[in-house]
């Protein structure tokens, strides 16, 4: 309980005992795997968990009292305004001792108790890093030139070998060979995707309707024969988004879905939408912060992606299948970067599922 002009301390401090001989308040305070941090009214820290001492590191002792400001830089424009909550993923702090600090920002008012509020900080993992900075923007111009380059070198001897094998005459050998010689040409058109460099004709959609199309192409194709989850908020704004590229995004994202549950023996994918208030992030490194508030995730219970590669799933030519050519996912990359938002891979839950979420801008009002 709270009384007066100040919060309980922790342990002894949050001493209501769970039922049945359970552990106190402050034990499952302190326990938490996030960092906490009290804030009371006049921007004074009263509290503060043992995982906001070993991230900050600094003492309890040393940080209560004092202000957020002294032990927690955070911009003043990025900061929790009229009891609106704030999420900023992957923000860069420089703590009071120095220490520069990657994590996920979240700021919430305290209900009933005006005034006061509670951040928690969670480590940025490479895996759910942004990755929008100088190496994955190279990676991208450097896919995009070779995408050029091998559209046209490639393209016009391939046409003439499938025209060569064509005048052959009917066999199995020119078969085969106007076969490999189609599906070498629409690799090189998915490649070609990257050098559209054209900015993307956004406007205000509904994205229900898309996402009932890509579910139910993925039904009557690929994923036929399992269920696909809706995990819905029925109150989402319109968004500002491409519809093709949207519709592409989701295609890609539910066929690398359905490929990593293949050897489960009971496949579960699921698409998921939600409003993430106060949602803030750069897209693009030296950029303020954009609302992306509009979350598409598409969920599956596979493995999860090799750990030698998470931190580059996004790199164009990098795959986890032994098939695989590696464009998918960075082409997801590309298209939601086109519209302004961002792609994140994390995995989550228990027992845990693979979660790759879009974060789109909202259309405005």
């Amino acid at each position: 309980m709270l009384h007066g002009g100040s919060l309980p301390r922790p342990e002894p401090r949050l001493s209501v005992a769970a039922g049945r001989g359970g552990p106190s308040l402050g034990a499952l305070f302190g326990a938490l795997p996030v960092a906490i941090v009290v804030v009371d009214p006049d921007e004074r820290i009263q509290q503060v968990n043992a995982g906001a001492e070993q991230m900050l590191n600094l003492s309890e002792r040393l940080m209560v009292g004092q202000p957020l400001s002294a032990i927690l830089p955070v911009p003043e424009g990025e900061r929790s305004r009229d009891g609106q909550n704030v999420a900023l993923y992957d923000v860069a702090i420089e703590t009071s001792r120095g220490v520069r600090i990657r994590v996920d920002f979240i700021e919430a008012e305290l209900a009933d108790h005006p005034g006061w509020r509670v951040i928690a900080l969670h480590g940025a993992a490479s895996s759910r890093r942004l990755g929008h900075g100088a190496d994955r923007a190279a990676a991208a111009r450097a896919a995009t030139g070779a995408a050029a380059m091998l559209a046209h070198e490639i393209k016009n001897p391939l046409s003439g070998i499938r025209g060569a094998a064509q005048l052959i005459g009917a066999c199995e050998l020119t078969d085969l060979i106007t076969r490999e010689v189609d599906r070498i040409a629409a690799l090189i058109d998915r490649m070609q995707d990257f050098s559209d460099t054209r900015p993307r004709p956004v406007a205000s959609e509904n994205i229900y309707p898309l996402l009932d199309h890509a579910r139910r192409l993925a039904l009557a194709g690929f994923a036929r024969g399992i269920p696909i989850e809706e995990r819905f908020d029925p109150s989402l704004p319109p968004a500002l988004i491409d519809r093709d590229a949207l519709l592409q995004i989701l295609i890609n994202l539910l066929k690398n879905a359905r490929e990593a549950v293949r050897n489960e023996r009971q496949p579960r994918l699921a698409i998921a939408t939600a409003y993430r208030h106060g949602m803030a992030v750069s897209a693009t490194a030296g950029r303020p912060r954009v609302a992306l508030p509009i979350e598409i995730s598409v969920l599956d219970n596979g493995p999860g992606a090799p750990d030698d590669l998470v931190d580059h799933l996004f790199d164009p030519f990098v795959s986890g299948r032994r098939d695989g050519q590696g464009l998918g996912l960075a082409l997801v990359d590309k298209l939601v970067r086109d519209m302004g938002g961002i792609v994140q891979y994390a995995r989550e839950g228990s027992p845990p599922m693979t979660v790759f979420r879009l974060l789109l801008p909202r259309a405005a009002s």
